[in-house]
């Protein structure tokens, strides 16, 4: 009991602090401007189970496809950070401002961005994964894994409800207050893809130098 208190309050904040769900909120709110709040529910209920799904098979599976397919924690973390710069540069620009959509686009639309960017990388990233990594290989017992799994889970309830409730923020922000906060975010969600990008990269020319070290 000792150590699982601490345990279950890391899963909880590490996990919490990764999703982001209140800084995917303004991101969520701009792209699904002009929608109707029926559309907007059906995108935060399929964001939020694709992140949960995902992140529940990197932690059973997780060490064995990074293996399997030789890909990195640190290649994933750059790879995330490239298409977070890209959708903050488009919010820079206002490209998601005043979406138009014909009905039978809008599924199609929907399903799209709850997947790509809003499930992932936004509300499972590279972070998220590397996290739910780590903290299973942490997990020394089933209680400890149920904790995991259980927290991952609360999490992404959680998540749901933030989201469905920030549609009602729209009402009062405006075109011009959206506007505004959709370029303030774009630019600081290209800051955090640099941070997830440069942190991705550091550890690899590292490993690149000590090699042509020992090498030399």
């Amino acid at each position: 009991m000792d150590e699982l208190l601490p345990y279950a309050l890391l899963c909880l904040t590490s996990i919490f602090t990764l999703a982001n769900p209140l800084g995917t909120m303004p991101v969520f709110l701009t792209m699904t401007q002009g929608m109707s709040e029926k559309e907007r529910r059906f995108i935060v209920k399929r964001a939020t189970i694709t992140a949960f799904l995902i992140l529940i098979v990197f932690v059973f599976a997780g060490q064995f496809i990074f293996m399997f397919f030789g890909i990195s924690t640190n290649g994933f973390r750059i790879a995330g950070g490239v298409i977070i710069f890209k959708i903050g540069y488009d919010m820079l620009q206002a490209r998601y401002t005043h979406v138009k959509l014909k009905d039978d686009e809008i599924r199609t639309y929907a399903n799209d961005i709850s997947i790509t960017p809003l499930g992932i990388p936004m509300l499972c990233g590279p972070g998220a994964i590397a996290n739910a990594i780590v903290l299973m290989s942490d997990a020394h017992d089933i209680t400890m894994k149920g904790v995991l799994i259980g927290s991952i889970a609360f999490i992404y309830i959680l998540t749901y409800f933030i989201l469905r409730a920030s549609t009602r923020l729209l009402a009062y922000l405006g075109e011009t207050g959206n506007n505004v906060m959709m370029r303030l975010m774009g630019l600081l969600l290209m800051v955090i893809a640099v941070e997830c990008f440069v942190g991705g990269l550091k550890p690899i020319l590292i490993d690149v130098i000590r090699e042509g070290n020992i090498v030399n």
